[in-house]
C-alpha cells in the first residue's frame, strides 16, 4: 500500500482520511494479497515501545489507522497531522455495506460464543445480503491455531474481522497472515460487543468532544488501569516533541 504515514514513536500512522482508507482496503481486497489493518490508540503504542515484537508487528502491517483520539492529537502536536481520525468500527461497518454490493465474503472471529451470535443476527438483519462465511468465538488457544485457520481458508473470505483481547488480536494476525491469506484482515476489538447490543457506542457529542474513552470506562469501569495509560502518553508526547517521529 503506497499510504502516508506520520512517525508515532516509531509506529508507522496512516495519514488517510475516512474515504481514502476505505478506497485503499476496495483494492486491498481486489489485489487478493493479504492485508493486515490495525486500528492504533495511545495504549498500542505505549506497548510497541516497550516490547519489541509488537513494535514488529506494527511496522510490517499494511496500514495503522489512527482510531483512538489521542493518536490524533499527537500527530497535530508534532506538526504532521492526520487527515481526521478513523475509526475502527465505522470502517468496519462501511466494509459491510461494500461487502453486501460486491458479493464479498465475510468471517468475524471474537468474543463469546454469546455475544459473536448476537452479533452475527443483529449483523444479518441489517445486512440481509451479506455474505457471512463463517463465524466463531475468540475463545481459544495456540493449541486450536491451525484449526482455526483451515476453517477460514475453507470458506475464503474476502474480509476477515478479528475481536479479541488488545494482547491477541493484532498479534495474532500478524503471526497468521500468510497463512490465512485474505486480503483484509482487521482487528476490531470491542466492537462485536456493540453490534451484538452489549455495550452502546459513545453518543455523537461524546465522539465530537474525543471523550468515546470516556464513554467505553463509564459502561467497563474495569478498564480503568489501562486508561492510565492515556495520560502517561500525551506527557511523553508533550515532553519529547522534538523526537516523537525520529523514533
Amino acid at each position: 500500500m503506497n499510504v502516508p504515514k506520520v512517525n508515532i514513536f516509531g509506529v508507522p500512522i496512516s495519514k488517510l482520511g475516512f474515504r481514502d482508507t476505505l478506497a485503499q482496503l476496495v483494492a486491498a481486497v481486489e489485489s487478493r494479497k493479504p492485508h493486515q489493518v490495525i486500528t492504533a490508540n495511545p495504549i498500542m503504542v505505549m506497548t510497541a515501545m516497550e516490547d519489541p515484537a509488537y513494535m514488529r508487528m506494527m511496522k510490517s502491517a499494511e496500514i495503522v489507522v489512527p482510531d483512538g483520539a489521542g493518536v490524533v492529537w499527537a500527530a497535530g502536536y508534532v506538526g504532521n497531522p492526520v487527515t481526521e481520525r478513523v475509526p475502527g468500527i465505522e470502517v468496519m461497518s462501511e466494509l459491510f455495506k461494500t461487502a453486501e454490493e460486491r458479493g464479498w465474503k465475510v468471517y468475524l472471529l471474537g468474543a463469546s460464543p454469546e455475544v459473536i451470535a448476537a452479533a452475527v443476527d443483529n449483523i444479518r438483519q441489517k445486512h440481509p445480503r451479506l455474505i457471512l462465511a463463517g463465524f466463531r468465538d475468540g475463545y481459544f488457544g495456540p493449541e486450536a491455531d491451525a484449526e482455526v485457520i483451515a476453517e477460514i481458508r475453507r470458506v475464503e473470505p474476502d474480509l476477515l474481522f478479528v475481536g479479541r483481547s488488545a494482547a491477541t488480536q493484532d498479534p495474532w494476525i500478524g503471526q497468521h497472515k500468510e497463512a490465512l491469506g485474505v486480503p483484509v484482515m482487521m482487528g476490531v476489538g470491542g466492537s462485536f460487543d456493540i453490534f451484538a447490543g452489549k455495550l452502546k457506542r459513545a453518543p455523537k457529542l461524546f465522539r465530537q468532544l474525543k471523550l468515546e474513552w470516556f464513554y467505553r470506562l463509564i459502561q467497563e469501569p474495569y478498564r480503568y488501569k489501562r486508561m492510565l495509560v492515556l495520560p502517561k502518553f500525551a506527557l511523553k508526547v508533550i515532553r519529547e516533541k522534538e523526537n516523537v517521529q525520529k523514533a
